[in-house]
């Protein structure tokens, strides 16, 4: 599973970089950067509660390929 952000959604409130920073930085403006690799089972739980408190539902996790 690889995470990813819907940049036109995304308003850049930092709460994702926040619960999941191994996979998640900050560009210049606040908005998130995330990491082009499958996201270790260990931090799923952190990906998938990034997901959920995305006030604007701009992360989703998809099947790698």
């Amino acid at each position: 599973m690889r995470l990813r952000v819907d940049p036109i959604a995304c308003e850049g409130r930092r709460l994702c970089a926040e619960i999941l920073p191994e996979l998640i930085t900050l560009d210049d403006w606040g908005f998130p950067i995330v990491s082009d690799v499958d996201v270790p089972v260990d931090l799923l739980d952190e990906a998938r509660e990034a997901i959920r408190v995305c006030p604007k539902l701009a992360l989703r996790l998809e099947q790698s390929h």
